[in-house]
C-alpha cells in the first residue's frame, strides 16, 4: 500500500516537472494562456502584452518584455524560464 502511494506521488511530481518545463512562446501566446502561465500576469497584463505585440511587432528577445507597461524586471525574472520567443532564444 506504501509502494502504491510513494509511486503515486513520483508520478505525479514527475507529471508536474514536465508542466513545468513547457515554456510559453510571448510572440504568438493569447492573453489567456499568458495570464495561466506566468506568475504575477493576470488577465489585465496579459492583454497589454498581446497590444503592445500587435503594436510594436514580434518581441525580439525575452528581456524585451520589461516594455511592456508594468512588466518589470522582477516580473521577468519570476517567470524568465518559463518564457520563449520561439526558435530565437
Amino acid at each position: 500500500m506504501i509502494r502504491k502511494i510513494v509511486l503515486a506521488m513520483v508520478l505525479a511530481l514527475a507529471a508536474g516537472a514536465v508542466v513545468a518545463q513547457e515554456k510559453v512562446d510571448i510572440n504568438t501566446a493569447d492573453a489567456e494562456r499568458l495570464a495561466a502561465a506566468l506568475d504575477g500576469v493576470g488577465e489585465v497584463r496579459a492583454q497589454a502584452i498581446v497590444e503592445y505585440r500587435q503594436s510594436n511587432g514580434d518581441f525580439p528577445s525575452v528581456a524585451a518584455l520589461t516594455s511592456v507597461t508594468g512588466i518589470g524586471p522582477a516580473t521577468l525574472e519570476s517567470n524568465r524560464d518559463r518564457l520563449t520567443v520561439g526558435a530565437a532564444e
